[in-house]
């Protein structure tokens, strides 16, 4: 096949107009343990790809969703191949690597089932797919934002941040000429550039920390765009000679990194969305039931979006990181979920964010687990009333046990205190085993317990955050 016939003005995408001018093209994927992995094709080559009709594709191993380290985990083969599809709706530009265009992919099976499905379940974006196409057979549509926040290393063995300062949004940390904010501006700059709002940056509050926060778009092009920030952070620090990592926990002594999720619920009955609030003037019915939800899987979900034992040095009291009880506040930093911008003269706004998910967690995979919970409470197949109340003065530890009872939060339903806890509270959640599917579950049980255990080998601590942020 002659790749010269091919036209890029008659590519089948809205974004075909990305491709002039490109001289390579990153096909990319998310596996089940966070790791961005592509394959990179010359223009002639990739146009050549789109050439193969209405499932514009290449061959890949089955096992390159479940390899850490080159270990296979278990469930996971050398042996079979899937397709990986291209989505030519998410082309962007490089900005910072001139000619360099990305590409998401879907995983599909070669040849479909008896009623024709070629949909893998273990692919993270279709998860994620699944869970909006769950969630607006309910009646119920999202939009979702990030925080994310990283620190800039000079030196990753041993672990050096680009600078010591603690200082939470200070212009300390950011001072002009200084390689941190020369990679700062950069960043939003080229993202920026491709498309992605960037709402604002500022420093945060442990060694060479920064946030950037991105706007809000629907869960599957927020994931997305959220991959794309992160290669853009990593690709723009390397070009400065430094480490960006996402690591939750690479000093003992200062604050973890998040990847804070700000989710917004809204009825496809646009007449529901008006003013429906309950008479506690605080949520809505939907909101209220989304809530509720999430309370319920609060246990099983952290293992999908605080996946690796490292996350679990970064969730305490009192450091802003959502507390060890499970509840709800308003504008409360200390509860691991949150109402923003609760009044409803910005109902506009009103978000909830979930504080318990960090960079090591495939996007994809936490963003399903997070709707697919609430959507659950949506259903509420139960009937139940939800009656927690909000925390609003104080965290849920400095209350009184008297105290947390009037508000209806339990004392024996708190955010799993291990990796271990977290993983034994998913195996046992029938709402996630349900939606997700045995398979995705083992393999992704399978898949994070042989990177924790790889992770885990250096024989000092120094070398196992060395490790840590390397991967992350």
């Amino acid at each position: 096949m002659s790749c010269e016939t091919t036209d890029v003005a008659t590519v089948p995408s809205e974004n075909s107009g990305i491709l002039q001018g490109a001289r390579f093209v990153r096909l990319q994927f998310v596996d089940l343990a966070n790791i961005v992995r592509y394959r990179i094709f010359p223009i002639k080559s990739f146009l050549a790809i789109l050439d193969k009709g209405s499932r514009p594709r290449i061959n890949i191993p089955k096992a390159v969703l479940g390899v850490a380290f080159l270990r296979i985990a278990e469930g996971f083969s050398a042996i079979g191949e899937y397709y990986l599809v291209l989505d030519l709706s998410t082309l962007r530009t490089l900005p910072y690597k001139p000619g360099h265009v990305s590409c998401m992919a879907f995983f599909e099976e070669k040849v479909g089932d008896e009623s024709g499905k070629v949909e893998v379940d273990i692919c993270p974006r279709t998860a994620l797919k699944k869970a909006v196409e769950r969630a607006r057979d309910e009646g119920v549509e999202f939009l979702v934002g990030f925080e994310i926040e990283f620190i800039l290393l000079s030196s990753t063995s041993p672990v050096v941040p680009v600078h010591k300062l603690e200082h939470y949004m200070s212009s300390l940390a950011l001072p002009a000429g200084s390689v941190a904010e020369t990679v700062l501006e950069e960043i939003v700059e080229s993202l920026q550039e491709c498309g992605i709002e960037v709402v604002m940056y500022h420093s945060e509050g442990a060694p060479g920390q920064y946030e950037i926060v991105t706007g809000p778009l629907p869960p599957l092009e927020a994931a997305d765009a959220l991959v794309h920030t992160r290669e853009t952070i990593y690709g723009i620090a390397s070009k400065h000679g430094l480490r960006a990592t996402l690591a939750p926990n690479v000093h003992d002594d200062s604050a973890g990194s998040g990847a804070h999720v700000h989710i917004s619920v809204h009825s496809t009955n646009p007449d529901s969305n008006s003013s429906n609030i309950c008479s506690n003037d605080t949520l809505s019915d939907l909101e209220a039931s989304f809530v509720s939800g999430l309370i319920d899987e609060f246990p099983a979900l952290t293992a999908l979006t605080l996946p690796l034992p490292s996350s679990y040095a970064r969730v305490a009291d009192g450091v802003w990181s959502g507390g060890t009880y499970i509840c709800w506040g308003v504008d409360n930093r200390e509860v691991p979920i949150r109402l923003c911008n609760p009044w409803p003269e910005k109902a506009g706004s009103r978000n909830f964010e979930v504080k318990m998910v960090d960079g090591t967690a495939n996007p994809y995979i936490s963003l399903a687990g997070i709707m697919t919970a609430g959507t659950d409470g949506v259903r509420n197949e139960s009937g139940k009333t939800f009656t927690m109340k909000p925390l609003l003065d104080m965290s849920a530890i400095q209350k009184s046990e008297q105290g947390r009872a009037e508000l209806g939060i339990s004392e024996d339903r708190k955010i799993p205190s291990s990796w271990e806890d977290a993983r034994k509270r998913l195996k046992e959640s029938d709402v996630f085993r349900r939606t997700f599917g045995s398979e995705m579950i083992e393999k992704y049980l399978a898949l994070t317990e042989t990177m924790a255990n790889a992770l885990d080998e250096p024989d000092s601590e120094e070398g196992k955050r060395s490790l840590l942020v390397q991967m992350y």
